[in-house]
C-alpha cells in the first residue's frame, strides 16, 4: 500500500467531470491534461495554460503614430515587403507592439484536428501581421489569393497563413514530375509580390567587389552558364502526422502544420550556379565559410520581426549545389514559389531554399537569424521544454533517405485477388538515390523488392516514385511496411519511436499503413462476397453489421451433428 493511504477515508469524492471527460482520459484531447507534480510530499496539478480572450488592436499610438510610415514596403513594386534586417530600430519598435499582443496556444498539438480546408487558420500570424500594419497589413488577405490562384482547388491546406500545403496522395505520385499548381508549398511569412522590371538583389559581405544584379543581368547567358536540373525538395516536417499521433512535440514557432506524405515534390528548375555569381563578384575574401540568403518574407518568432534568413556552407556553393532560380517547369517561377528569383539546394531541406531573394551575404560562420541557429534541429529523445537549448540540436541540413505509401491508405479495407496493389515515392539526400525499394506486408518480417521497371528513373538530387503488386495471402488487418536502401546502403529505422524528436523533424522511419486485408481468392471471401452484392448489403465501412443472415439454422444443426459441441462431458 502507497505511503499515507488511508482505505477508511470516508470523505466524498469529487464529481466535477467536463463534458469531454472521456476524450481526455484517453489522451484524446491531450492539450487539456494537467501536469502532475510529484517531486513534492504531495502531487500538484499544475493547469494548461488558458485561452485568452479574442485579441483587439490597440495600444501601439505611443510607439508608432503612423504604421504606414514606419512600416513601409521598401521598395516601389514590391508589395508585402518590409526591411528588416538593415533597420535595427524598426525591428525595436516592432518588439513593443507585438509583445503587448496576448500570447495564443498552438492551434493544433495534442487536440483534435479540425475538419476544415484550411484545417488551421494561422490566427497568431495574422494578428501579428495586422498588428504591424503597414506594408504587412494586407499581407494574410493577399496571400490566400495567391494561394487561390495559383494552386489547385484540391490542394489540402494545413495552414492558412503563413501558407502550408501538400497535394491529395492520389495526386502526389500521380505524375514523376509533380505539377506546379500541385507542389506542396510551405511559407514562414506572406507571399510577397514583385515587379520583375523593379528588381534587383544584392551580393555584398566577405565578397572582393560587392554588386547588385537585376533579373536581366543573370539571365544573360553570355555571362552565366544556365542550369537545368531535376531537382526533389521536401520540407523536413514531411510525415510529420506519424510522430505527432504518437508522442507530442513542440517545434518551431510557427504552428507544427500536420504535414503527412505530400510535403515533397520533384520538378525542374532552371538558373544558374551561385558558385558563377560569386566569380563575378571577385570570389570571396579570407575567412568567409557560409553564404547567407535574405527572403523578402516577414518572420516572426518571439515578438520579433525578421526577414528570413539562413545560410549554406561555402563548400556546398563551391560544389555547384546551390542554384538561383527563376524557372521552374518550364514556366516562369509562381508567385508563391518565389517568383522572381529563389534559392535551390541540392539535397538540402527545403528550408534553405529561399524564395523571394533580395540579398546573397558572404559570412565567416552560420547565420545566427533564428530559422537557422533556433530552428530546424535535431534534438536527442531526452531534450524537450523542460531541458533544450539550441545547441543541443543538430542543424538540419541534408535529408536521410526516406520513402512513403501513397496507396492504399491507413486503415483502408483492400478488396484484392492475392496481392495489394501500392504506390508512393522513395528519396535520398545529398546527392544519393533510392537504389532499392522494399515492402512488406507482414509487418517487417518478409520483404519483396519493388520491380525496377516500375520505378522512375534515377537523378542524383531526385525522387523516384514506384509502385507494386504486394503478395498477401491473409486475410484481416495487416500491416503494410515500406523501407528504401540509396546507393551508399542508408536504409531507414524501422520504427517512428526511433525518428521522434522535440523539433518534430525528419519523420524518416519506414512507412507503415494498416491494411483490412480481403482476399477473394478465399472461396469463403468470394462466396460472401457475391452475397452482399445480392442483397446490396452495405459493405463499407467494415464496421457495418452484415444486412442479410449469415447461416440459416439447417446449416449451424448440420454443423453441430458433425463436430464435437464446445464443451465436453468428461
Amino acid at each position: 500500500m502507497a505511503p499515507g493511504l488511508d482505505l477508511s477515508d470516508s470523505r466524498p469524492l469529487e464529481t466535477t467531470n467536463r463534458p469531454d471527460e472521456w476524450k481526455i482520459e484517453q489522451g484524446l484531447h491531450g492539450a487539456k491534461i494537467p501536469f502532475l507534480d510529484q517531486t513534492g510530499d504531495v502531487t500538484v496539478e499544475i493547469l494548461p495554460r488558458e485561452e485568452p480572450t479574442p485579441w483587439k488592436e490597440g495600444g501601439s499610438a505611443d510607439v508608432v503614430q503612423n504604421k504606414d510610415e514606419e512600416f513601409k514596403q521598401e521598395r516601389e513594386g514590391w508589395k508585402g515587403y518590409v526591411e528588416w534586417e538593415a533597420f535595427p530600430e524598426k525591428k525595436v519598435k516592432a518588439h513593443k507592439i507585438l509583445e503587448r499582443l496576448p500570447t495564443r496556444n498552438p492551434e493544433y498539438q495534442m487536440g483534435p484536428i479540425p475538419e476544415t480546408n484550411p484545417v488551421l487558420e494561422g490566427t497568431n500570424f495574422k494578428k501579428w501581421h495586422h498588428a504591424i500594419a503597414g506594408g504587412l497589413k494586407d499581407e494574410p488577405e493577399s496571400s490566400w489569393n495567391t494561394v487561390l490562384k495559383e494552386k489547385h482547388p484540391e490542394m489540402l491546406h494545413l495552414l492558412q497563413f503563413p501558407y502550408n500545403g501538400e497535394p491529395p496522395k492520389r495526386l502526389t505520385t500521380a505524375k514523376a514530375v509533380t505539377p506546379n499548381n500541385l507542389h506542396f508549398v510551405r511559407n514562414h511569412g506572406g507571399i510577397p509580390l514583385i515587379d520583375e522590371e523593379k528588381f534587383s538583389f544584392d551580393v555584398d559581405g566577405l565578397v572582393n567587389n560587392p554588386q547588385k544584379f537585376t533579373m536581366k543581368d543573370i539571365m544573360d547567358e553570355s555571362r552565366f552558364p544556365r542550369v537545368k536540373k531535376m531537382i526533389k525538395m521536401q520540407c523536413s516536417g514531411t510525415r510529420r502526422i506519424e510522430q505527432i499521433s504518437l508522442y507530442a512535440g513542440q517545434g518551431d514557432e510557427v504552428p507544427q502544420a500536420p504535414w503527412a506524405e505530400g510535403a515533397i515534390g520533384n520538378a525542374e528548375y532552371v538558373g544558374i550556379s551561385l558558385k558563377k555569381l560569386i566569380k563575378a563578384c571577385g570570389g570571396l575574401k579570407d575567412g568567409a565559410k557560409h553564404l547567407e540568403f535574405y527572403g523578402a518574407d516577414t518572420y516572426f518568432k518571439n515578438n520579433e520581426a525578421m526577414n528570413y534568413v539562413v545560410s549554406v556552407p561555402w563548400s556546398k556553393v563551391k560544389a555547384n549545389e546551390v542554384l538561383l532560380c527563376w524557372k521552374m517547369n518550364g514556366e516562369r517561377l509562381p508567385a508563391i514559389h518565389g517568383f522572381p528569383l529563389r534559392v535551390m539546394v541540392l539535397g538540402y531541406i527545403g528550408a534553405r531554399g529561399v524564395k523571394w531573394l533580395y540579398r546573397v551575404k558572404a559570412i565567416e560562420n552560420p547565420s545566427e537569424a533564428p530559422v537557422q541557429s533556433k530552428e530546424y534541429l535535431y534534438f536527442n529523445q531526452q531534450v524537450g521544454k523542460h531541458n533544450q537549448v539550441p545547441t543541443d540540436g543538430i542543424q538540419i541540413q541534408e535529408m536521410p533517405v526516406s520513402s512513403a505509401i501513397m496507396s492504399p491508405w491507413q486503415t483502408q479495407a483492400v478488396i484484392h485477388n492475392g496481392s495489394i496493389h501500392c504506390k508512393g515515392w522513395a528519396y535520398s539526400g545529398g546527392g544519393r538515390w533510392p537504389e532499392r525499394v522494399e515492402l512488406s506486408a507482414d509487418g517487417g518480417f518478409s520483404w519483396y523488392p519493388v520491380p525496377l521497371e516500375n520505378m522512375s528513373k534515377k537523378h542524383k538530387f531526385a525522387w523516384r516514385i514506384w509502385e507494386i503488386d504486394l503478395p498477401c495471402d491473409v486475410e484481416g488487418w495487416i500491416e503494410i511496411v515500406c523501407r528504401t536502401w540509396d546507393n551508399s546502403l542508408n536504409t531507414q529505422p524501422l520504427n517512428v519511436r526511433a525518428a521522434w524528436n522535440w523539433g518534430l523533424h525528419v519523420t524518416s522511419s519506414a512507412h507503415r499503413v494498416k491494411v483490412y486485408s480481403i482476399n477473394k481468392t478465399k472461396p469463403a471471401t468470394a462466396k460472401k462476397l457475391a452475397l452482399f452484392k445480392k442483397t446490396g448489403s452495405p459493405l463499407a465501412p467494415i464496421t457495418w453489421p452484415e444486412e442479410f443472415t449469415t447461416q440459416t439454422m439447417y446449416e449451424y444443426k448440420s454443423f453441430w451433428e458433425k463436430h464435437d459441441p464446445r464443451d465436453v462431458d468428461d
